[in-house]
């Protein structure tokens, strides 16, 4: 008789853990709100879009007609944007040093540089002769305001990265994966120890790994080397349960491993590969993984083939999840697409390098 390990209760393993032993009582996870992240294009397209919306409702007060607002909305433009960018080229600048400030500190040194770069655009304005005389006071004023709005919308966009509570941490941890997993993969291991020794010393280095990803605490982001070696040690143990039925072809491409990545975001693709593509059938499915770097993008496909007809439609939890998670570390610069055609389903992911 043939013993195989049972996975399919490993579930969607995107989790933040927050103890290291399934029945250790949790620890509260410090979190330290980042309030510098400017480093990114959306941020820098957002910011400079409410500004010049600012700027654009503050020129119509005393403009009478469209071409007296147009000229208002230059002149003004011509100080405020170079003024805004400044301010995100120095929040960005300073952000690791700024980042060791405590939350009310990281607020005032944001206000403090929106002042000075009211001031800086004032005195570009002063310079061209285009302003007389010099408003630098209400200048000053202008931007720790403007600041203000844009530090508060970087605080909200840093704590929307973050688990809300140690509470959610525990109940995500505990929704994926389950205690009878690991029991009947370890007994499934043991059987296996009498027939194929080596097959069940792989099965339990590969369950570790996983687990220890699993119930280790995260960091924002790892590389897609990393991801690719985590999803390899998955496949494999699948490949064990399901045998010939399950083919695989990695086509990976070394100069896209640099990559950033939420952690544990490529296991639950290939979860679903599995569990729509393989499961199902009778005769398998083949499940490819491909990374590509294209210029500063790297590409990365995760593509099955699905018995027509066949198995249980997902309820698009894990994919949901994926494009959230990716969407809140690379915003705008990241790209999450999914196609099905002829029975062939593909996860595209487009990662800024």
């Amino acid at each position: 008789m043939q013993f195989k390990p049972d996975l399919s209760s490993f579930g969607e393993s995107t989790v933040l853990g927050g103890y290291s032993q399934p029945g250790d009582a949790p620890a509260p996870l410090p979190v330290r709100v980042n309030v510098f992240d400017a480093c990114n294009v959306g941020v820098v397209l957002r910011a400079v879009l409410f500004v010049e919306a600012v700027v654009g409702v503050g020129a119509m007060f005393g403009a009478g007609v469209f071409v007296d607002w147009l000229l208002r909305f230059s002149l003004l433009t011509g100080g405020v944007l170079p003024a805004t960018l400044a301010w995100l080229i120095a929040a960005c600048v300073l952000k690791g040093r700024l980042a060791r400030l405590g939350t009310t500190q990281q607020w005032m040194a944001g206000v403090s540089l929106g002042a000075l770069a009211g001031l800086y655009g004032c005195g570009l304005l002063v310079l061209l002769n285009l302003l007389d005389p010099a408003p630098w006071w209400a200048s000053a004023a202008a931007g720790a305001l403007l600041s203000a709005v844009l530090v508060a919308g970087l605080v909200w966009r840093a704590k929307a990265r973050t688990p809300a509570a140690t509470a959610a941490r525990l109940a995500e941890l505990q929704s994926r994966i389950r205690p009878h997993f690991l029991f009947n993969t370890l007994n499934s291991a043991i059987a296996l120890v009498r027939a194929e020794p080596a097959k069940a010393e792989s099965v339990l280095e590969d369950l570790s790994e996983l687990f220890r990803h699993a119930l280790a605490d995260q960091t924002e982001s790892v590389t897609l080397g990393q991801e690719i070696a985590l999803a390899q040690r998955y496949m494999a143990i699948e490949q064990i349960r399901f045998g010939e039925r399950l083919q695989v072809q990695w086509t990976l491409d070394p100069e896209a491993d640099a990559a950033k990545l939420p952690p544990l975001l490529l296991q639950p693709l290939v979860e679903n590969a599995v569990r729509h593509g393989v499961e199902p059938s009778a005769q398998g499915a083949q499940i490819k993984i491909t990374t590509e770097r294209r210029g500063g993008v790297v590409v990365l496909k995760v593509t099955n083939s699905t018995p027509a007809g066949v198995g249980e439609r997902g309820h698009g939890l894990a994919l949901a999840n994926v494009r959230e998670r990716l969407a809140l570390l690379h915003d705008v610069q990241a790209q999450f697409k999914t196609v099905f055609k002829d029975g062939v389903f593909q996860v595209r992911l487009e990662i800024p390098l």
